[in-house]
């Protein structure tokens, strides 16, 4: 799952811009990583399988190091299986796309949006996952298992998961005020009006990227309006326009309206892009005490900061609304099947698989919806915390904006993004936010 910094990723399916250079082949470029430290438990009937797999991926750097290590695992157990990882990065919609046009996709993808996954479904492009649809059901929550099912059949899995209800608080900023996390949202507006009284600004936030917008709607209106009207809303079959929708934007006003609390104010933070908010508050001298922001917070300021985990940072669920008590917003890289053949379908097992999930889990990293991960995996306490809530999660809705066409939901200058923008600039417009939002989003679906 990216940060949403491929903002044009779903149109790109509709350009083919880019080419799509060893999608479907099995030349020897394929990464190398740290071994894997556990096996993939197997039967004979798939330890027995041969051939070749292709799949290109969002994962690159370390994250494709990772992967690899989980691919060692799955080789150290089908020796006769070849396994070639090609990494696409934000470029994956537009390298499939590519490839399937041409006749010669990938066995398998990881894609980081399920409108992605949705589109080449609606082609006649992907495999279903029914011969693992046991694995899956047996390892991941309901909510999952629903985000990957389209007519009746499963379609894809997310195996790299990523908590985004969460918020990261600097320790010494709290101590100092006198406050704890909060549980609810007004305790979280109490805290705000502290903080600020004990000269930090309760609030960063990375206005400059829209998309640190759109989480913020969503997990409010996940925990405002519910699971059932955040689907309606997500697929446009309920407007931008109805009270529930404004109910949030009012919520979200009463952070927006309190200028003198955000770090810079609200022109600074319509300037500051996402990894400035959290250097804003990942330090000695915070220019904030908190940003709200997914579990991947940390790693974007890994080697500058010289803060550690508990001590120096830590981070706390987002508050509860009324009963909305395990609600979580996340996103998600999926795994996804273009060629299906016995070798294939070991392979997704294995990612099924709490094994396959725990070599990367132990590395760093990385969350897994797979409920058969052992807490005691994860390499911190933080790390455990943000992860686990993903599988344990009552009630968990991937991302709305990625799960919109992009031209609503995911590209600068326009849509929600810029909508969410303006409305962060002048926050008492609720009403007239709502019509501008209901207006792109019709226009981007009938489009779609």
């Amino acid at each position: 799952m990216r940060h949403r910094f491929a903002p044009a990723a779903l149109a790109a399916l509709g350009t083919l811009a880019f080419a799509a250079a060893g999608c479907g082949g099995n030349d020897n470029n394929s990464s190398t990583g740290g071994g894997a430290s556990t096996a993939a438990k197997t039967t004979p009937s798939t330890a027995n399988v041969a051939g070749n797999i292709s799949i290109v991926g969002i994962w690159t750097g370390d994250e494709q190091k990772s992967f690899q290590a989980v691919i060692d695992g799955f080789t150290k157990t089908h020796p006769k299986v070849n396994v070639k990882y090609n990494p696409a990065g934000d470029n994956v919609p537009t390298v499939l796309g590519t490839a399937v046009e041409g006749g010669n996709p990938p066995d398998l993808a990881a894609i980081g949006q399920p409108g992605v996954v949705k589109q080449f479904q609606e082609k006649n492009a992907l495999k279903p996952l029914d011969f693992a649809r046991a694995d899956v059901a047996k390892n991941y929550p309901a909510d999952f298992i629903k985000l990957g099912t389209i007519n009746g059949k499963l379609y894809s899995f997310v195996f790299k998961g990523a908590n985004k209800s969460t918020v990261w608080y600097n320790v010494d900023a709290f101590k100092n005020a006198g406050v704890n996390p909060p549980a609810n949202w007004g305790d979280f507006l109490n805290n705000a009006k502290t903080l600020k009284a004990s000269g930090v600004p309760a609030y960063s936030i990375g206005g400059g990227d829209g998309w640190t917008l759109t989480d913020l709607f969503e997990n409010l209106y996940l925990r405002q309006a519910g699971a059932d009207k955040y689907d309606q809303l997500s697929t446009h079959q309920l407007k931008w326009t109805d009270p529930s929708v404004k109910a949030t934007l009012q919520a979200m006003s009463q952070v927006f309206k309190d200028k003198g609390n955000i770090a810079g104010g609200t022109s600074g933070a319509l300037e500051t892009d996402f990894p400035t908010s959290v250097s804003n508050v990942f330090t000695s001298s915070p220019k904030a005490a908190q940003v709200i922001e997914g579990d991947f917070v940390p790693g974007v300021v890994a080697s500058k900061t010289k803060l550690k985990p508990k001590t120096g940072y830590d981070v706390y669920p987002f508050p509860q609304i009324g009963s909305s008590a395990g609600a979580v917003v996340g996103g998600g890289d999926s795994i996804a099947m273009f060629k299906d053949t016995p070798a294939g379908e070991a392979f997704v097992k294995y990612l099924a698989s709490p094994q396959a999930a725990q070599i990367w889990a132990q590395r760093g990293g990385f969350s897994s919806p797979n409920k058969g991960v052992a807490d005691s995996v994860y390499p911190d306490d933080i790390t455990r915390t943000t992860a686990t809530a993903i599988a344990k999660a009552q009630t968990f809705r991937f991302d709305m904006s990625d799960l919109a066409p992009a031209a609503f939901g995911g590209t600068p200058g326009q849509g929600e993004w810029k909508i969410l923008q303006d409305f962060l600039n002048k926050p008492a417009n609720v009403d007239g936010t709502a019509a501008k939002l209901e207006a792109s989003a019709a226009k981007a679906f009938k489009n779609n």
